[in-house]
């Protein structure tokens, strides 16, 4: 049973996976992906910190891991943009 919530394959999107530019948007989003996933865990750690020392270094890698995060995020919501049909280039 179908509920309209599943993805749509790769090719049925009309878009080629060889493309650079698809590649590219796939790549941000394998980023995204990890980065969420690393940042999950480090909040983990952050709870389990021993000492203050730690949770202070715990602390600075997730401010640099949500940094990257909202950069990436950034160049998807570029990527997206551009993808419409009809986008202004700069």
């Amino acid at each position: 049973m179908d509920n309209g919530l599943s993805a749509v394959a790769a090719d049925q999107t009309g878009r080629d996976p060889a493309d650079p530019t698809e590649a590219a948007y796939l790549e941000l989003h394998r980023r995204r992906e990890a980065l969420e996933r690393s940042l999950a865990l480090v909040q983990i750690r952050l709870r389990c910190a021993v000492d203050a020392a730690d949770a202070a270094r715990i602390k600075a890698e997730e401010a640099s891991q949500l940094r990257d995060l909202d950069q990436v995020l950034t160049m998807i919501r570029a990527a997206e943009y551009k993808r419409r049909p009809g986008a202004r280039r700069w």
